[in-house]
C-alpha cells in the first residue's frame, strides 16, 4: 500500500495526521536548522504508553538523539511525576535542550476500524488502546467509583479516573472511544505543562511535542497528529509555538 493510501485511511480520523517517521525527520530538521543543536545535544523523553507496538513502531531516527527516558504509563500519562521529570532533566547536556514528546495512543485498522491494530502473528485483531478500551467499558457500564485508585492497579485506576470525571462528555460522543482518547490528550498535555513548571533545567531550551499516536497494522506502520509543538528558550524565558511549522 502506498504513503498516500495509507494516509487516507488514517485521515478519515486524524485529517492533519502525518506518519510517525516524517515528524521524527521534521523534529530532527526544526533542532538542527532553527536551534542549531545536533540530536546528540538533545535529550528525549518519551510519555507514551508502554504498549509494545510503540516500540515495534518507534522510528529508527529517533535513536539519533540521547535517550529516551521513559516517562510513560499505560496510554501515556506520565507516571514517573515529578521524580521521573527531574531525573530526565539532571541527564541533558549543558548547552543542549530537552525533548519531551508525550500523548495518548489509538489503534486504526487498515480497514479503518478505530481501536483495533493487526499485530504481528496474531490471526484477530486486538485492542489499542486496551487501557483506554477497558476504561470506557468500566465507565459505559457503571462500574468505576468516584476516588478509587487502588495500590495493585495504580496506573489503570488513574486512567478510570481521568475517564470518570469526563463522563458524560466521552459517553455522549458519537465514537467514545475518540472522545476519550481526546480526554487523555488533555489530561496528559497538562500534568506535563505542571511538571514542567515545577522542573528546573540546566540547558538551553525546553521542546515539547504533544500528539495523538496512531498505531496501525504491522504493515502500515504508526501516525501521528501533532497537537503541541512548543519550544521554551530558558534563558529568555519566552516560549513560543512552532505548530504551524509541524502542519506546513
Amino acid at each position: 500500500m502506498k504513503k498516500r493510501e495509507r494516509l487516507a485511511i488514517i485521515h478519515k480520523w486524524y485529517p492533519k495526521a502525518v506518519t510517525t517517521i516524517d515528524s521524527v525527520n521534521k523534529i530532527i530538521d526544526f533542532v538542527e536548522y532553527e536551534l542549531d543543536l545536533e540530536p546528540k545535544q538533545v535529550m528525549l523523553a518519551d510519555s507514551v504508553c508502554s504498549d509494545d507496538v510503540n516500540s515495534i513502531q518507534y522510528p529508527a531516527r529517533a535513536q539519533e538523539f540521547l535517550g529516551p527516558f521513559k516517562m510513560g504509563g499505560l496510554d501515556g500519562f506520565p507516571f514517573t511525576g515529578l521524580t521521573g521529570m527531574g531525573a530526565f532533566a539532571s541527564h541533558v547536556p549543558d548547552e543542549g535542550a530537552v525533548f519531551i514528546y508525550y500523548g495518548p495512543h489509538i489503534g486504526i485498522t487498515k480497514d479503518g476500524t478505530i481501536g483495533e491494530i493487526h499485530r504481528i502473528g496474531q490471526s484477530k485483531n486486538s485492542g489499542c488502546c486496551g487501557a483506554a478500551k477497558g476504561a470506557l467499558g468500566k465507565l459505559s457500564n457503571n462500574q468505576i467509583t468516584a476516588g478509587n485508585i487502588t495500590e495493585l492497579d495504580y496506573q489503570m485506576n488513574t486512567i478510570e479516573q481521568i475517564l470518570f470525571n469526563e463522563k458524560d462528555r466521552v459517553l455522549s460522543a458519537i465514537t467514545p472511544l475518540f472522545e476519550a482518547t481526546e480526554v487523555m490528550y488533555e489530561s496528559i498535555d497538562r500534568r506535563i505543562n505542571e511538571l514542567v513548571d515545577k522542573t528546573n533545567y540546566n540547558c538551553k531550551y525546553v521542546i515539547l511535542v504533544g500528539a495523538i499516536l496512531i498505531n496501525s497494522d504491522s504493515d502500515m506502520g504508526s501516525f501521528t497528529e501533532i497537537r503541541r509543538f512548543d519550544v521554551l528558550d530558558l534563558n529568555t524565558k519566552v516560549r513560543q509555538s512552532h505548530l504551524e511549522y509541524m502542519n506546513s
